[in-house]
């Protein structure tokens, strides 16, 4: 047993973008995997911890800690050390602002409730599930690549050269794009930037593939 438990899901780009925090800052961690499929994130027990019934949820010596961002940005204020915010308040903020492209404009129109929704609701078939998560996919990879490729202050990754909260959120969208086979030709610098996540150990470790409930 550890200090920290992650409540989460395998394939769930949030808790994908909670685990490589985790990972890049050392720390141990009990991982609680929740079936989104088998509705597991709804039980009595979860809901508990967060009452949304969503993933990922964090709990802590202090209690539990829903939302993803939330859950990264006091992992990075309890330990500061590797930073995963600039120091300076507009590094901050522009960090953030990337970071929110992916997580409040694509994510939550293309989260798994939502694809279910669509199908029950309105007999969306699985290409039309597909199609609706290229759609808000592309839209949001089409603002990000142009924030990114045109700003000077993009580097290796997405503020400079260090990793950080926004390439959490990007490494984890492209991993989820590919499900749905969005289209990344478009997207060179999105692409050179996933490219340099992948190299880092902490963030491969952090992809679905390598969960113990991705069998």
């Amino acid at each position: 047993m550890t200090d920290l438990a992650l409540h989460n899901y395998f394939r769930s780009s949030t808790s994908v973008r909670v685990r490589a925090a985790l990972n890049l800052k050392g720390l141990a961690f009990d991982y609680i995997p929740l079936s989104l499929l088998k509705g597991e994130q709804a039980s009595a027990e979860h809901l508990a911890l967060n009452p949304s019934g969503l993933v990922p949820t964090l709990v802590t010596p202090q209690g539990a800690l829903p939302q993803s961002l939330a859950i990264i940005e006091w992992l990075d204020e309890v330990h500061p050390e590797p930073p995963l915010l600039p120091a300076d308040p507009w590094g901050r903020a522009r960090v953030r602002s990337l970071a929110h492209i992916v997580a409040l404009d694509i994510h939550p129109v293309n989260n798994l409730r939502i694809l279910k929704h669509l199908e029950a609701e309105f007999g969306a078939d699985a290409e039309g599930k597909a199609a609706w998560f290229r759609k808000w996919a592309s839209a949001g990879m089409d603002a990000l690549e142009t924030r990114l490729s045109s700003d000077p202050e993009t580097g290796d990754f997405c503020h400079k050269n260090k990793v950080g909260l926004a390439d959490l959120c990007l490494y984890a969208q492209v991993l989820n794009n590919a499900r749905f086979n969005v289209d990344m030709t478009p997207y060179p610098t999105i692409r050179r930037i996933h490219e340099n996540c992948l190299a880092i150990p902490a963030l491969n470790d952090a992809s679905p593939e390598f969960q113990p409930d991705a069998g």
